[in-house]
């Protein structure tokens, strides 16, 4: 087996993610993606099923106003040692109603921890606030929409953009002009067999911002709604503060990065600790005290090589990063809310 260490590294650029066509997060072996989006108003669900007993999981929570249930589990110092799915959803804390229809789901197929009754799916989930998009906000994801999502689970290429958690999202909230967000994916696949990808729902406060030339992707926009106001020079030129601030617990990103590697409990929460600096390169500023921004990370074990938790973690900023940018690359206008590809900012290597 070939070991992988910190100068590994240098083969990013190689497996980077634009490189080929990818179905994101479904190249990682051993998991399905489903989703379901709501017709009466947009917000809805994302399920990462993961196939047979199991995957090792982690997570990181950095955000200032979190909705979400069972990371405890994932402290390594407790005992449950698998995750059977992950539930991302919109509808702010109601929306964590979906994880009990992927319970339903799991249990019917007899998939979860085993106890003296029968099994118990371990199934922890996130949720961002979208309640004020379009309307109708006693509209949000329910137990129905968790069970549609995992049912339509599967290895094929993910949707993106207002799809499922992404539905009912927005970005560049400080100031009154957002735009749109959604969901977005990426992976990256090493010449020996490794891979990691992420699948992410943002609704950031802050702008998003491409890595790769440091220009704004989508975010808050000037007074006349035509242009990207750059909150980065608001922010250094002390014009925040005149801007009209969105209400604290207002917006969220959240994340699932996923390797077919084998990893410990440890392991997994430190992927996901250093993906969670991906989302920070990504979008500016964040895990601000009105974010809920929370990362979870996946190790399905299903490759026979050997890699640097440090690498993988490394992989893993850099696919959470690029699942960032497509997020809003590939959302659509809706309600009024602007998107990147109306505005003409999206990254080339997208369209």
């Amino acid at each position: 087996m070939k070991l992988l260490t910190i100068p590994a590294v240098a083969l990013l650029l190689a497996g980077s993610a634009e490189d080929k066509p990818s179905r994101g997060l479904t190249e990682v072996a051993g998991l399905k993606v489903g989703q379901h989006t709501l017709t009466e108003r947009p917000t809805g669900c994302t399920v990462i099923v993961v196939e047979g007993d199991g995957a090792v999981g982690g997570v990181s929570q950095r955000g200032g106003a979190p909705a979400t249930i069972e990371t405890d589990l994932l402290d390594p110092l407790n005992m449950v040692d698998k995750v059977n799915a992950i539930v991302l959803a919109g509808g702010s804390a109601y929306g964590l109603d979906a994880r009990q229809g992927v319970l339903l789901f799991l249990e019917e197929r007899n998939v979860g921890w085993k106890v003296s009754t029968g099994v118990v799916p371990i199934v922890p989930a996130a949720a961002l606030i979208d309640l004020g998009f379009g309307g109708a906000p006693k509209v949000r994801p329910t137990a129905d929409c968790g069970y549609k999502a995992a049912t339509a689970a599967s290895t094929g290429m993910v949707a993106e953009g207002n799809v499922g958690a992404g539905a009912g999202a927005t970005v560049g909230k400080i100031g009154n002009k957002p735009m749109k967000g959604g969901l977005g994916t990426a992976s990256i696949t090493l010449p020996g067999g490794l891979v990691v990808g992420a699948i992410v729902a943002v609704n950031a406060i802050g702008d998003v911002i491409d890595p790769q030339n440091g220009q704004v992707v989508a975010g808050a926009r000037t007074e006349d709604g035509k242009a990207l106001a750059d909150v980065r020079k608001l922010l250094r030129g002390g014009l925040v503060g005149q801007r009209p601030q969105p209400r604290p617990g207002e917006s969220t990103t959240i994340a699932v990065v996923a390797t077919n590697a084998r990893l410990t409990k440890a392991e997994a929460s430190r992927v996901a600790l250093m993906a969670d600096d991906g989302l920070a390169r990504a979008i500016n500023p964040a895990h601000m005290t009105g974010d809920g921004d929370t990362v979870f990370a996946l190790a399905t074990g299903r490759w026979d090589g050997e890699a640097s938790v440090s690498v993988i973690g490394a992989l893993a900023a850099e696919a959470l990063a690029e699942a960032i940018v497509r997020a809003v690359s590939k959302a659509e206008s809706l309600h009024g809310v602007p998107s990147a590809r109306e505005l003409g900012t999206v990254p080339a290597r997208i369209q």
